[in-house]
C-alpha cells in the first residue's frame, strides 16, 4: 500500500509541475530523494538513561533506529573529545520518508504554537529545504510528561533538483505550509 502523499505526488504534483514549468518528461520533475533528521545530544552526554530514552523516542518518531554520530576531533571549548557521542541522525527514504512527511504536514506542524508557516528562505544552494524544530515533543509519539528532556532537531528535505523555483513549487504542491 502506497502512502497518500506519494499518490498525490504521482497523480497531482507531477502533472501540475509538467504543465506549470513546460516539462516534457516526468523524470525532469523534482522529487524528494530522502529526509534527514539530526538532533544534537548536548547535556544528554553525561546522562546515559536520558540518552537511551531519547534514542527510543527518535525511533518512535521516525519509524527506524537512529545512528549515533560521534565527534571527528576534540574541541576543548565544548569539552568534547574525539569519538564522543555528539548527536543522533536518521535518514528516511521511500515509504518511511513519505509517511513521515505526511505526518509532519498533517499532524505535527498544526500542533506548533503560534505557527504562521515555514520560512520560504530555508532552501540551500542544492535545493534542499531545512526545518528547525525546537521541541521534539510536538510529535504525537512523544509523551511530554514522560520525556527526560526536550531536544531540538533539524529536518532536511533533500530533493534531486537544484532549481529553487521548481523546488518551492514542489513543496507547495506537496502541502508544506510555506509562509508568503
Amino acid at each position: 500500500m502506497k502512502n497518500r502523499l506519494y499518490e498525490k505526488y504521482q497523480k497531482v504534483v507531477i502533472p501540475a509541475m509538467k504543465k506549470d514549468f513546460s516539462i516534457a518528461n516526468a523524470m525532469e520533475v523534482p522529487k524528494l530523494s530522502k529526509i534527514v533528521i539530526n538532533a544534537g545530544v548536548g547535556s544528554f552526554r553525561e546522562n546515559r538513561e536520558a540518552f537511551e530514552y531519547f534514542i527510543q523516542e527518535m525511533s518512535e518518531i521516525t519509524g527506524q533506529k537512529p545512528h549515533v554520530t560521534k565527534a571527528k576531533k576534540s574541541e576543548s571549548g565544548f569539552k568534547i573529545r574525539k569519538n564522543d557521542v555528539v548527536g543522533v541522525a536518521v535518514t528516511l527514504r521511500s515509504d518511511r520518508m513519505w509517511a513521515f512527511l505526511d505526518k509532519m504536514i498533517s499532524v505535527v506542524l498544526p500542533r506548533v504554537r503560534d505557527f504562521r508557516g515555514l520560512k520560504p528562505t530555508a532552501f540551500d544552494n542544492g535545493g534542499n529545504y531545512s526545518i528547525g524544530v525546537r521541541e521534539h515533543t510536538i510529535f504525537p509519539e512523544v509523551n511530554p510528561n514522560k520525556t527526560k528532556g526536550i531536544r531540538s532537531m533539524q529536518i532536511t528535505l533533500v530533493t534531486n533538483h537544484k532549481d529553487l523555483e521548481k523546488n518551492k513549487a514542489l513543496m507547495k504542491y506537496l502541502g508544506l505550509p510555506l509562509a508568503e
